[in-house]
């Protein structure tokens, strides 16, 4: 093997030296500078990247406190909302309670008079139809017409009084 040859050591540590220097150069002076301009660029970005997550987060926060406070108001309006409602609905069942009792009153004191007066119309019409058939029958038995005011005074005694 060549490299192994002592006599041309010289030789190969002279263009060692020489392409070192001429990598040197060339990374200081060009690859080196650019790659630290790529590497400051995204470390700005990055830091960028960075405030404006914050800003967004902070933002977000802001939005979630204003939409929970938005939220605490729309749940306290609509409780109140809730309660007058049922208080307007209790309001106007109450008083439909009301009307509905008075309509019923007035419709059972019609019903009951309608009942008494029923009630009389019939016991008027049996008195006066026990009248008529103890009158007929008097006649029968004894062949002669009975006074008509002692055979309704009899019927109303043996009735107990009914009013005529």
């Amino acid at each position: 093997m060549p490299q192994f040859d002592p006599s041309s050591f010289i030789s190969q540590l002279f263009w060692l030296a020489v392409t070192f220097v001429a990598l040197y150069f060339l990374m200081s002076r060009i690859a080196l500078p650019r790659i630290a301009e790529v590497l400051e660029e995204r470390s700005e970005r990055i830091a960028d990247d960075l405030d404006r997550a914050e800003n967004l987060r902070s933002e977000a926060e802001t939005v979630i406190t204003q939409y929970e406070a938005a939220l605490t108001k729309a749940r306290s309006e609509a409780t109140s909302m809730i309660v007058g409602t049922q208080h307007d609905i209790d309001k106007t069942i109450e008083e439909r309670t009301r009307d509905f009792d008075a309509q019923l009153g007035a419709r059972l004191r019609e019903a009951e008079e309608r009942i008494g007066k029923a009630k009389s119309d019939a016991l008027q019409q049996v008195r006066d139809i026990a009248v008529d058939i103890t009158g007929d029958i008097t006649t029968r038995l004894t062949g002669e017409t009975p006074d008509s005011k002692a055979v309704a005074a009899a019927v109303d005694a043996r009735m107990g009084g009914v009013p005529q």
